[in-house]
């Protein structure tokens, strides 16, 4: 599967992780940064720059995933206005209850979103959001593919910024006039979308999107969906939300299927256990949710991370993994792996050997299936 493995010392794994108290916030990161009951919001780029309009915006980790990740975080009642997104846009509730609000002028459709709440909203619609929980509601998001296009703002999100001074440049550049900028005059500015094209936009009903919305009493947790569920401190359960991603049972089936440039599960396990030695060929990283999460890394020369709720691990393509529940209860993460295909695992030779004792294989499509039926290849 893999060229060779790929070593990770101690230096990398410090770059790669993103601790909660490395989130660093932008306050005007957005055109309706000035706009009342807007104003109060907080807008972080962990991996990648997302759509961030400001220059100055923090990015954790800029190396390119096929994906981007972020987050928005708002008192109660502030108010993320009308934009559209050429590529996915999932809604991750980490914290709080956030109202969903689509369509040109917002009116389509509302939905509720709540802790423990995965979202993926369609491209090339309206869509905003308002906090009506508590004060530190926050919503993690992923951004399809490593260049997104940008976004386009609702046409009096454009009109309503420019009465406090604030422009946008067709190139994605912030134009604030009450700090001195002057409009440039190689670059158009942003016009609002005209009539004719707004009707042209997708629509969905309330019963559409909310198949799109995946809750935690929506998730099909599986017992088994690895190789290693069968050996000694494998064990961890996984829960599909967009795409195959890594499961190696046969019958499990995503809630979304189509394609977002990466693909998201949920995956938990109770204290000791979670999967044993692997690899995989995608760019991957694993964000806490609850509990404690030990990731060590290499075959040989192994170094480990200690992962607290809400912190996330970029583990590079082709490095040796395994991931462990060291919590005192049942912990839960987000995977996130690029790529719109299944996820093969490449399983360390010894997990394969304990798999193989306890009557179990990988078939030639990638499946869990029963050791005496699976083909030895001939030498």
């Amino acid at each position: 599967m893999q060229q060779g493995p790929v070593r990770v010392n101690e230096d990398e794994i410090a770059r790669r992780t993103i601790r909660r108290s490395d989130f660093v916030s932008c306050d005007q990161a957005f055109i309706d940064c000035r706009t009342p009951g807007s104003e109060r919001k907080e807008n972080y780029a962990m991996i990648g720059p997302g759509v961030s309009q400001n220059s100055k915006q923090v990015i954790n980790l800029r190396e390119p995933h096929g994906y981007n990740i972020g987050a928005a975080a708002m008192p109660n009642g502030v108010v993320n206005n009308l934009h559209l997104h050429f590529t996915a846009e999932v809604f991750l509730c980490f914290r709080g209850e956030f109202l969903l609000r689509w369509g040109s002028d917002g009116n389509e459709g509302e939905l509720v979103l709540r802790e423990g709440d995965i979202a993926s909203i369609p491209t090339w619609i309206f869509r905003g959001f308002t906090n009506i929980g508590p004060d530190d509601g926050w919503l993690f998001t992923s951004l399809g593919h490593d260049d997104t296009g940008g976004i386009i703002w609702g046409p009096t999100v454009l009109r309503d910024a420019a009465g406090y001074g604030l422009h946008l440049t067709e190139d994605g550049r912030l134009i604030d006039t009450v700090a001195g900028d002057e409009p440039p005059e190689d670059v158009e500015l942003v016009r609002p979308m005209a009539e004719p094209d707004l009707a042209r936009l997708r629509s969905f009903s309330a019963e559409k999107m909310r198949r799109r919305v995946v809750t935690q009493d929506d998730l099909e947790w599986c017992s088994q969906p690895f190789l290693d569920s069968v050996v000694t401190g494998g064990g961890a359960e996984l829960a599909l939300v967009v795409g195959f991603g890594m499961t190696e049972d046969l019958d499990q089936e995503p809630r979304i299927f189509n394609p977002h440039g990466h693909n998201i599960a949920w995956l938990r396990a109770e204290p000791g256990a979670g999967m044993l030695g692997h690899r995989v060929e995608q760019t991957q990283v694993l964000m806490v949710k609850d509990g404690r999460w030990e990731v060590t890394l290499n075959d040989h020369e192994p170094v480990t991370v200690e992962l607290g709720e809400w912190d996330m691990l970029s583990v590079p393509p082709g490095a040796w993994r395994s991931i462990r529940n060291v919590g005192e209860g049942t912990g839960k993460l987000v995977v996130i792996n690029s790529g719109d295909g299944r996820v093969r695992v490449d399983w360390d030779e010894e997990v394969v050997k304990a798999a193989a004792d306890a009557g179990y294989s990988i078939d030639h499509n990638g499946y869990v299936a029963p050791y005496a039926l699976v083909p030895r290849a001939r030498g």
